[in-house]
């Protein structure tokens, strides 16, 4: 069974391949990859008092959103 193993750790899918051939062909892709996870994602934490503030001023919802209160 180790034999089989090791020969299947040389496969590489064509999307592994698609990947690598684009990353070589455009070396920045990655920078730009985090660039946009930082602008939509890496947030500075929110400070407790606005957290707070935030909580007191929700409204609850109804239970069920598409009934109309009769």
């Amino acid at each position: 069974m180790k034999l089989l193993f090791k020969q299947k750790r040389q496969y590489q899918s064509d999307h592994t391949l698609f990947m690598q051939g684009l990353k070589d062909q455009n070396p920045t892709i990655e920078a730009g990859q985090q660039l946009g996870r930082s602008l939509l994602w890496d947030k500075a934490p929110t400070p407790l008092d606005e957290q707070a503030r935030q909580r007191e001023s929700r409204i609850a919802q109804q239970p069920y959103v598409y009934q109309n209160k009769v």
